[in-house]
């Protein structure tokens, strides 16, 4: 256990790096909007990842490719730059200098095939609970590196999973210190052969009715290619088991293994700033595997 200080130091300098290596924001309207004209916006049928999963952009969404997320993402709204993600689903007839602006951000954790056997028995109530007191504990180390608290509300859109299709979507309600307007943390989770899509949209609370319209309409137009599917999983060749299931996805399972620092925090773009989320989850993990160890 002696060695979790220095692992949680590790990461919150790991942090504060990538702050200080964030791409200078433009410093007028007119700079920001130059930075909305470069974007290129795509619709129809795109390639996600050469091959492993396609999506049929609906009607009413536009897509933009990893690099011009992360214009948005770093150059508009300031957050530190991180991996390329696969790209950003964005309102078609929404700009993103509009406060009413929000997108979902596609990204791919090949952590390996998640078993959802789990999937019907987990009390999400009861994993709820679990994850309100994680961030009680560690808003105490929140506090001491300048941050807000963070208090999860409560579930926005209670977890549900499509056996058949293999998908998992919920959303958390949560609230950052003094801020007049909660923020929403919608999630889906794609399980395929070799790992998981990953979509993640963060917004106001205000904007929840809007994308739960939406969130139907998103799953069915994402799905992995054959080959790359749920059900072709073959250990046989050599295909390998995530070490966590459905619950760890919940409460933010792909972020917490070792090394893994990118997952370690949330993005939040409804707010059109930069807030840290998900120590909690980390340092919760950090404890539990050296408590083993001990």
């Amino acid at each position: 256990m002696k060695q979790l200080p220095n692992i949680l130091t590790l990461l919150f300098a790991a942090l504060l790096t990538s702050i200080v290596l964030a791409q200078d924001p433009p410093k007028s309207r007119a700079q920001a909007e130059a930075l909305v004209a470069s974007l290129k916006y795509q619709q129809g049928s795109i390639d996600l990842r050469h091959g492993l999963a396609s999506l049929q952009v609906p009607d009413q969404f536009r897509f933009l490719n990893g690099a011009d997320a992360n214009t948005i993402l770093v150059r508009l709204w300031s957050n530190p730059p991180q991996s390329q993600p696969l790209g950003m689903l964005v309102p078609a007839n929404v700009s993103p200098l509009s406060p009413e602006f929000w997108g979902v951000i596609f990204s791919y954790e090949e952590d390996g095939y998640v078993k959802d056997k789990d999937a019907e028995k987990i009390n999400y109530d009861e994993l709820l609970k679990q994850m309100r007191k994680g961030a009680q504990t560690d808003n105490k180390e929140r506090g001491k590196q300048g941050y807000p608290p963070i208090e999860i509300v409560g579930w926005a859109a209670p977890p549900r999973y499509d056996q058949s299709a293999h998908k998992l979507y919920w959303a958390k309600e949560v609230r950052f210190g003094n801020e007049t307007e909660n923020t929403l943390n919608y999630n889906i989770r794609i399980l395929g052969r070799r790992g998981v899509l990953v979509l993640n949209s963060v917004a106001g609370m205000s904007q929840l009715p809007e994308i739960e319209r939406n969130t139907l309409a998103i799953l069915s137009a994402v799905e992995f290619n054959s080959g790359n599917r749920y059900a072709d999983f073959n250990p046989a060749s050599g295909d390998k088991v995530a070490t966590y299931g459905i619950a760890a996805l919940v409460a933010g399972g792909v972020a917490a293994k070792l090394g893994f620092f990118k997952g370690l925090w949330v993005l939040i773009l409804g707010a059109k700033k930069f807030i840290i989320i998900g120590i909690a989850a980390g340092a919760a993990w950090f404890r539990k595997l050296f408590a083993k160890r001990a």
